[in-house]
């Protein structure tokens, strides 16, 4: 079970080192940058499945750390 976890945790950094900066996009709207506001906010095709599995592993992650604790 440790060595299952261990994969999950590297396929989620990896997820989350593959998504687009979107922190710099939402500085922009702080700093009256708004066409950012309303122009990409959605996310599209690899965007999405890259977000929706990372959502995915990381629910795994914490059901996997809840099991090896008890």
């Amino acid at each position: 079970m440790k060595v299952i976890l261990i994969i999950v945790s590297v396929i989620l950094i990896a997820l989350v080192l593959l998504q687009s900066n979107k922190a710099s996009d939402a500085g922009q709207i702080i700093t009256g940058g708004n066409s950012m506001l309303m122009g990409q906010l959605k996310e599209r095709g690899t965007e999405k499945f890259i977000s929706r599995l990372t959502m995915v592993m990381g629910f795994l992650f914490i059901i996997i750390s809840f099991i090896l604790g008890f």
